[in-house]
């Protein structure tokens, strides 16, 4: 075994060559680490985009359209239009290089046991193409209307635009407006008809630079 007074008279070559090793082991274990993060990264967005594909094709599904929905995307964040502080991604659907539909990936902020996240889609004049729940943490009651397709509530809003209710009509019928609520339950279906309200009035506003933006970029 060597002292440290051998060490300290340790010809430099094998001191050279010992931090040679080290430094190899080093890299050898950050490319390997890379690699693995690399790997999980790319499974978790395959995963990602599956899971997002279903919903957003069915929405799309009366629409004609070419290009890759998923790969051209934007993201916004619009907390005074879309009410919400988390960014929001918004896919265009095009035929032939022009614009058809979007569909906005936002949050209603206000659902009675927190965030419901939405998927929005509207055609290019401001019609809504339909509406999906991707996320939720209402009881169970309350979220067999978003899973039950049979229920129908979401489909009313099926070919509505910011003109048709008119705007003062843009809330449930419990306070004047064109929606029906849920049995027993007024916010979470409040909350779903003022976000996808603000959803048309963020199109409307913004259409030209919706689609004229980079994917993967900011209008």
């Amino acid at each position: 075994m060597a002292t440290p007074t051998e060490d300290a008279h340790r010809p430099p070559h094998d001191v050279a060559r010992s931090a040679a090793v080290l430094a190899t082991l080093g890299a050898a274990l950050a490319l390997g680490l890379y690699g693995l993060w690399q790997l999980t990264h790319e499974r978790i967005e395959r995963n990602r985009q599956a899971w997002i594909e279903q919903p957003l094709t069915a929405l799309l599904a009366p629409m004609k359209y070419d290009n890759d929905v998923l790969a051209d995307v934007i993201t916004v964040v619009s907390p005074d239009v879309l009410g919400a502080d988390a960014p929001a991604s918004i896919y265009r659907a095009r035929l032939a290089g022009e614009p058809v539909a979007a569909v906005i990936r936002t949050i209603a902020p206000d659902g009675y046991r927190g965030p419901i996240e939405l998927l929005i889609a509207v055609d290019y004049e401001g019609v809504l193409l339909g509406v999906d729940v991707l996320r939720h943490n209402e009881t169970p009651g309350l979220g067999d209307v978003f899973e039950n397709r049979e229920a129908g509530w979401l489909e009313a809003f099926r070919g509505l635009s910011l003109s048709t209710p008119p705007a003062g009509r843009w809330t449930v019928r419990k306070e004047g407006g064109a929606f029906d609520a849920f049995t027993g339950a007024t916010i979470t279906p409040r909350a779903i008809v003022k976000a996808v309200r603000r959803a048309l009035e963020y199109y409307r506003a913004y259409r030209d630079r919706i689609f004229e933006a980079d994917a993967a970029g900011e209008p």
